[in-house]
């Protein structure tokens, strides 16, 4: 098989390992206390989910919280899967890794069962070597933006904002405060963050306003939008004018185990300030010319990973300037939300015929907070106006709807933009509904 597909399973159904905790914990801030440390570890479990679409066609999934067997049953019979084991449950305040060492018989399972086994991302338990420490070193902004800044000048219609690395949290306070005197707008950024998290941009009245660039740090570490007392990288911040579109698009492609660098395809993020909600990825979603720029950059990053040793999923995230310029902000060398709706439209383009777009959203409120078993119901209850609409409903996060901002995490499939919105819009009324309904039983 040629492509990505083939370099990702070789075609095959796969392992799948929900170890997102696991990856993200290893580039956690020393100063992060116990409580912040929990609260991480308990959101990358709930993310976890996405395990489910790692790849077209899963034999074996492991996810760290408790996931019904419900769920999955409703994935496979949308996406014509065969059979799939489902372990859940097994590491619910714990990374994957500490669990599994104290299963040997699922770790062995998984080990010797001949089948392409696929993490959301590499950490020691898949071994040390070249792989890991490129995904180490590059998973860092700060060589990130050294790895743009050389490879930009060949690329045409992209640019590379200006960042600095101050060294410490006191010159760090002193440069923001600095920049806001000649009215620069900032981006502050720990040198490691997934989703958002570790990103903030500041404008010159935030600055004032919270009585200097010290005094706005102490407060966005205490509201854990910033490491405690960590290293922060300042960078230029690119004004996309006043466009709703095309503002964050991303680039996703596959290394495979020979070095070549296969793409998968692009993609017109949701980003909330900083914080990554969903994406749209199919036919049409972004322009050809925007698309052609982001793959072209992608590729060159993705060739320099390669010799660097790593192997699998990546992408390169960008925002977009008034020009309509690619400025590129991070490399993730592991899977993402983008990469899961990827895998979902190359699934239904294979069962159901060419055409589909897909949208992930990522933790839709919920008007109340619900048992899976209620969540279910009330999804299923959704789902008959959506078919009608055209537009396919399939759960991805269904185990934050305890949590006290209830969530769930859902992608949509449909033939159209119009179909994807209006699903969107229903299914957002049915959450907002449900607030009602509980306060009527009161």
């Amino acid at each position: 098989m040629d492509g990505w597909l083939g370099a990702w399973t070789g075609g095959r159904r796969a392992v799948h390992l929900g170890n997102v905790a696991d990856f993200n914990e290893q580039f956690f801030a020393p100063g992060m206390d116990a409580a912040q440390r929990a609260r991480r570890l308990r959101q990358a479990h709930h993310y976890a989910g996405m395990a489910s679409c790692y790849s077209p066609e899963p034999a074996l999934v492991v996810l760290p919280g408790e996931v019904e067997q419900g769920w999955i049953d409703w994935l496979a019979r949308e996406l014509e899967w065969g059979p799939v084991e489902l372990y859940s449950g097994i590491a619910p305040d714990r990374t994957l890794a500490r669990a599994l060492a104290e299963r040997p018989a699922l770790a062995a399972r998984i080990a010797t069962g001949g089948l392409p086994v696929l993490p959301w991302g590499r950490t020691a338990a898949q071994g040390e070597g070249a792989g890991l420490a490129a995904v180490r070193r590059y998973e860092s902004k700060a060589a990130a933006h050294g790895l743009f800044t050389a490879l930009a000048p060949a690329h045409p219609g992209i640019v590379v904002p200006r960042q600095e690395r101050p060294g410490s949290p006191r010159r760090a306070a002193r440069r923001l405060t600095a920049r806001a005197s000649r009215g620069l707008t900032t981006v502050l950024k720990s040198p490691h963050g997934v989703g958002g998290y570790g990103t903030v941009v500041v404008t010159p009245r935030e600055v004032f306003a919270a009585g200097g660039g010290r005094a706005l740090l102490r407060r966005l570490a205490g509201a854990e939008l910033l490491p405690p007392g960590g290293d922060l990288l300042l960078e230029e911040y690119v004004d996309g004018g006043r466009a709703d579109r095309l503002r964050d698009l991303t680039f996703d492609a596959v290394i495979g185990d020979d070095g070549r660098v296969h793409p998968v395809g692009v993609g017109e993020m949701a980003v909330d300030g900083t914080r990554y909600q969903g994406v749209t990825v199919g036919p049409g979603v972004v322009p050809p010319g925007a698309a052609a720029t982001a793959e072209g950059f992608g590729l060159a990053v993705g060739e320099r990973l390669a010799a660097e040793g790593h192997r699998g999923w990546y992408d390169v995230d960008f925002v977009t300037d008034r020009e309509r310029r690619l400025a590129p902000t991070e490399i993730n060398l592991r899977l993402t939300g983008p990469a899961i709706a990827l895998v979902l439209r190359a699934r239904l383009d294979q069962i159901r015929g060419p055409g589909h777009l897909v949208r992930t959203l990522d933790a839709l409120p919920l008007g109340a907070r619900i048992s899976q078993e209620a969540l279910h119901d009330h999804l299923d209850r959704l789902r008959p106006p959506c078919a009608r609409l055209g537009v396919t409903v399939l759960p991805l996060v269904a185990t934050a709807g305890h949590e006290p901002e209830p969530t769930v995490g859902l992608a949509l499939a449909a033939r159209g933009v119009e179909a994807l919105d209006a699903g969107q819009a229903l299914i957002g009324a049915g959450n907002h509904a449900l607030g009602r309904m509980f306060e009527a039983l009161r």
